[in-house]
């Protein structure tokens, strides 16, 4: 029987793939000591062994071969850390040799090459790029005149989810979904990032101008850059594929980059427009604001351009977005597995802030059950399960093991999460565990590491936990959650969908019920 060519071809390939590494002379290799792991297959290495959601496979494998473990995609060497020990090393002993970022098409295609701060190379310009986050974008000051916004957001959802609740004369229950949360997330972001909300009105509601015409259709380019920053693309780990494309992932990310595009260069375009109608008169009001003025500064040494400044502004409105939405659907979704939990944080809310106003974010500081239920969250279900992949400066030496230069080095939050070493029933969801327990999650505690740690830590770390205590904490003391009547909480599917963040693969629904006086939500 004929093979069709384009099969005959790739089998060609592989078989010539085969031969010529066979044929290699091997006495000019260095011998490295590597960590154990399984041994590869010709040409895709390991990736039989890595299914739809990699931090699980991974954990089975670590399960096997222990905390440290090497493996190969493709063509590249890949190194997993798995425990306290091993986060700690890579990512704060050693974090200097793991500062680079992998050359993967997403960051090609989806991110003006290389240009935004997460997948840019280390070198001046990632450092530049971090002294702008630290002093500029995510500085306290810079963080903290932005409360009025989060709060504005927060008090337009419950009052939305109010009115959708009160059905006019009598109580109706109202379903809320990710697509409520993730739209909270979006309004204080892009209010923070551009100066306005996007969006006024439901999931259909029309963009005023601009290249992205409705709410759903930026919801959906969203989600889509973050899946396609989270796929194992086969042509990153065998080079001489990406030409064929054979899974699709790189035609869909050049169309998103492009669409991404369009909708920044519009949002550029107005303020330029704004600073030429203000001349002297022009003051910043908002984060692009901001870019733009340190790309046009002739002080500045590194210049980051009108590309840099749509990177950079399209890694805040998206990382923004997704996180906060995130954490805040799977936290809602224990809890209604569990209300016995939802019971210990209304109570602690009714005590501290009481059921006559909302809660503040000077609230918070007050409120250890609603910090443990957060971090109990952070733990189960981490943003990144797999933190954001780093890649070998140069030979390094690891726990006695030799970690290549050019291997890519991963650490499986998702199993440190899960470690009986470290947490009594660790597959208990329970935040009692974390009450009078001094950890945190802002990189110095290697158990709990949601946005993180050392120098590629997540530079606005510090804005997203505050809207995400200030979201979830007047979801909480607003409303009483349920499951839709005839579901048990057995019945609640926990099932994920891996990409840059892990999210819930069926959508959150849930009955709310207003719990506090009809006035507080006018």
């Amino acid at each position: 029987m004929e093979l069709p060519p384009l099969l005959a071809t790739f089998l060609a390939m592989v078989l010539a793939a085969v031969i010529l590494r066979t044929l290699k002379p091997t006495s000019s290799r260095r011998v490295y000591n590597l960590p154990p792991g399984p041994r590869p297959w010709p040409v895709i290495g390991n990736f039989n062994l890595i299914g739809a959601l990699p931090h699980r496979s991974i954990h089975e494998l670590s399960k096997k071969y222990g905390e440290l473990v090497h493996l190969r995609f493709g063509s590249y060497s890949v190194v997993v850390g798995s425990s306290v020990d091993m986060a700690r090393l890579f990512l704060k002993t050693h974090d200097l040799l793991f500062l680079d970022r992998p050359r993967t098409a997403a960051g090609k295609h989806t991110t003006y090459n290389y240009a935004d701060i997460t997948w840019s190379p280390y070198g001046a310009y990632w450092r530049h790029a971090r002294r702008i986050c630290a002093t500029q974008l995510f500085s306290p000051g810079r963080i903290a005149s932005f409360e009025h916004v989060r709060a504005d957001e927060v008090r337009s959802l419950v009052r939305g989810l109010f009115a959708a609740a009160s059905g006019g004369a009598a109580a109706v229950p109202v379903r809320l979904n990710r697509d409520h949360l993730s739209t909270l997330s979006m309004n204080v972001i892009t209010r923070m990032v551009l100066g306005k909300r996007l969006f006024d009105g439901g999931e259909g509601a029309a963009a005023a101008e601009g290249p992205v015409s409705s709410l759903g259709e930026f919801k959906w380019m969203m989600d889509e850059l973050m899946f396609l920053n989270g796929v194992l693309n086969v042509g990153d780990w065998i080079p001489w594929l990406d030409c064929l494309d054979l899974q699709g992932y790189v035609g869909r990310m050049k169309r998103i980059g492009k669409r991404f595009s369009a909708f920044i260069d519009h949002v550029l375009d107005e303020h330029a427009g704004r600073r030429r109608r203000e001349g002297g008169g022009f003051v910043a009001r908002d984060m692009v604001d901001v870019l733009m003025e340190l790309a046009d500064d002739p002080a500045s040494e590194i210049r980051i351009g009108r590309v840099g400044v749509k990177a950079f502004t399209q890694d805040l409105i998206v990382g923004g977005t997704e996180s906060t939405a995130t954490t805040v659907e799977w936290a809602i979704s224990e809890l209604l597995r569990k209300p016995s939990v939802f019971a210990a944080a209304a109570e602690e809310l009714d005590r501290v802030v009481g059921r006559g106003r909302w809660v503040t974010e000077k609230d918070i500081a007050h409120l250890p059950y609603l910090d443990a239920i957060i971090k109990e969250t952070m733990r189960v279900h981490p943003i990144v399960p797999l933190l954001t992949p780093r890649v070998t400066r140069e030979d390094a030496t690891v726990a006695g093991y030799d970690i290549p230069k050019g291997t890519l080095v991963l650490i499986n939050m998702w199993t440190i999460g899960r470690d009986p070493a470290l947490w009594d029933a660790p597959e208990e969801f329970s935040p009692e565990r974390f009450v009078g327990r001094k950890i945190d999650v802002k990189g110095q505690d290697f158990e709990l590491l949601p946005f993180g740690s050392g120098r590629r830590m997540c530079p606005g770390y510090n804005l997203g936990l505050r809207e995400l205590q200030l979201s979830l904490a007047n979801l909480l003391h607003g409303f009483t959650w349920s499951l839709p009547e005839g579901m048990a909480k057995e019945d609640l599917s926990m099932d994920e969908v891996f990409g840059l963040s892990t999210t819930r693969k069926v959508p959150l629904e849930v009955v709310v019920k207003p719990r506090l006086a009809p006035e507080l939500y006018a």
